[in-house]
């Protein structure tokens, strides 16, 4: 599978506004989402084939939302890379028991996104 829609739910916008610039320059086209809510309801808008999760959000957190989006039979199968500012090894391994497929920290380092996306690929 390769990987051209990748939705990216971040509250913050220069974080969404840099995720978007590096994917679209690597030919994917982007979706934002800015909390949970709207991270909901653009999957229901259209199924993307990567979401980049930040883990601390107003409302319901990054690792709440992966858990419920990796429940779901419809959307189970969409990997989730949680990128976040929260470094400790701890927090890596509880996202990954809550479904994502991977876990970068900010600031997100544009090499190793794209090889963590390409080895999803």
């Amino acid at each position: 599978m390769s990987i051209q829609k990748v939705l990216v739910v971040d509250d913050s916008k220069t974080e969404l506004m840099y995720l978007t610039d590096l994917l679209q320059k690597n030919g994917m086209s982007v979706r934002t989402a800015e909390n949970a809510e709207d991270a909901l309801r653009r999957l229901g808008e259209d199924k993307p084939d990567l979401i980049l999760m930040d883990v601390v959000m107003p409302g319901q957190n990054g690792f709440q939302l992966t858990r419920a989006i990796t429940r779901d039979p419809q959307f189970a199968n969409v990997p989730i890379i949680l990128c976040t500012s929260k470094n400790q090894e701890t927090d890596r391994v509880w996202g990954m028991r809550q479904g994502a497929r991977d876990y970068i920290t900010k600031p997100v380092d544009a090499t190793e996104l794209m090889a963590k996306i390409s080895a999803l690929a």
